[in-house]
């Protein structure tokens, strides 16, 4: 995925094909979880959230990237956007020595 950076809500938002099974299964049920990984510097920042489909036009308009032009050749058709809005954000960054807890191993977190 090609996710743009958070907003000021720190809500993420990335476009897919609306016929994807992300889509189909973000309508059955929204929860989710995003997972960014830095193994150069044993870290990763995870993501818990609850997504949506979006087709609005002028979403779709202010969340685009020309670089998806080859993947959505119609935008109004082949292009959806989904917006994550975070619950839950954890992080560990072992270089930086932010771990998670000893025994439970549950990682520094943010509630929303």
């Amino acid at each position: 995925m090609d996710a743009f950076a958070p907003d000021e809500k720190m809500a993420v938002w990335f476009g897919t094909n609306p016929l994807s099974r992300k889509v189909a299964e973000i309508r059955r049920h929204p929860r989710v979880t995003l997972y960014y990984f830095d193994r150069e510097n044993q870290a990763y920042v995870t993501i818990h959230g609850t997504a949506r489909v979006v087709n609005d036009a002028q979403e779709k308009a202010r969340h685009w990237k020309d670089d998806w032009k080859a993947f959505y050749p119609d935008r109004d058709k082949s292009y959806a956007l989904i917006e994550v809005r975070p619950v839950r954000l954890e992080v560990v960054n072992v270089k930086k020595g932010l771990v998670g807890d000893s025994k439970t191993w549950r990682p520094p977190g943010v509630v929303f």
